[in-house]
């Protein structure tokens, strides 16, 4: 009995390896999906759909407490916040939706996916959520969005949590110039163009398997019109000053944390921040180190333990 039970482990478990393995080779979307799957899982928060307005919205939700909504920036999508949201269920309720034309989120051809149309779209997201003052929490484009709303509809938002923000003053590094001078370093090609672009997000570029570089590259050549498109959107003075020119219109309290090594989005947009800020509750800031522009996937625990400190705290 016991050599029977045996040889049925070793079928099984190898079984199990052909499965992997061949899921790596032919359908490594599918161990992608697999894994964030477990991500979500493990930070408490579950799938769900929406129609609002002109999208269909995917969005993450789960936790409980005070509730916190958290916007992905640019070319990215509701996943880069599962590390931070498994620090933070525990204390918060947390929304996490793929933007408008990101991710799983619906996208309409030749709609404007600017700041603005983004802040009215988000306005009724959250109506239809039936969500009242909440602290947002927005990262790089996201950011810019979360501001200009919050300026928009300072009564919804108790607080606001900008993190790398986009849409602020700051000084021109080689980021600026290659997007001023007409590059685009959000698309690429292969698995060379992928890994690029990960040394410019992150200071330390988390390990990806090549067949999982793979599909995001698929992705990203079938995007490529749309993320080109809303690239040369943001270029223009009304979106990348956009958070810049509503500060004097924010009342609520206002966390500005930044990655001290921040290669995409000047540090120095916190003095932008600070300095504008004229009619704030209260204003607070941080200065992480050890991590480039994606705090929450790179220094999920400390930028958890600031956010936790600043929404409780007020």
């Amino acid at each position: 009995m016991l050599l029977r039970r045996l040889k049925f482990l070793g079928v099984l478990a190898a079984l199990v390896v052909v499965l992997l393995g061949g899921s790596y080779l032919f359908a490594p979307q599918w161990l992608l999906g697999a894994q964030q799957t477990r991500e979500a899982m493990a930070a408490h928060v579950e799938k769900h759909a929406l129609r609002a307005g002109d999208t269909d919205w995917s969005y993450y939700e789960g936790g409980n407490g005070p509730t916190l909504v958290l916007l992905h920036g640019f070319a990215a999508d509701k996943t880069v916040w599962l590390p931070l949201a498994e620090q933070l269920t525990a204390h918060f309720h947390l929304v996490i939706p793929d933007l408008p034309g990101w991710g799983e989120s619906s996208r309409n051809a030749g709609a404007s996916y600017g700041v603005q149309a983004q802040a009215q779209r988000l306005h009724a997201f959250l109506a239809a959520l039936n969500l009242q003052r909440v602290v947002l929490v927005g990262h790089s484009m996201g950011g810019a969005i979360a501001g200009v709303y919050a300026a928009e509809h300072p009564q919804d938002v108790a607080a606001l949590a900008l993190l790398d923000a986009y849409g602020l003053k700051s000084r021109l590094n080689d980021f600026d110039r290659d997007v001023l001078a007409g590059k685009d370093p959000f698309v690429y090609d292969d698995r060379a163009g992928y890994e690029a672009s990960m040394k410019l997000a992150f200071l330390q570029p988390p390990a990806v398997p090549g067949r999982i570089e793979d599909v995001f590259v698929a992705r990203n050549r079938a995007d490529r019109a749309f993320i080109e498109r809303t690239l040369a959107e943001l270029r223009q003075p009304a979106n990348y000053l956009s958070l810049q020119n509503d500060l004097g219109r924010l009342t609520m309290p206002v966390l500005g944390l930044w990655c001290r090594e921040d290669r995409i989005v000047d540090p120095s947009a916190l003095d932008s921040l600070r300095d504008g800020l004229t009619q704030a509750a209260s204003i607070s800031s941080s200065l992480l180190s050890g991590c480039n522009h994606m705090p929450m996937m790179e220094k999920p625990e400390a930028t958890a333990q600031v956010l936790t400190g600043f929404v409780l705290g007020r």
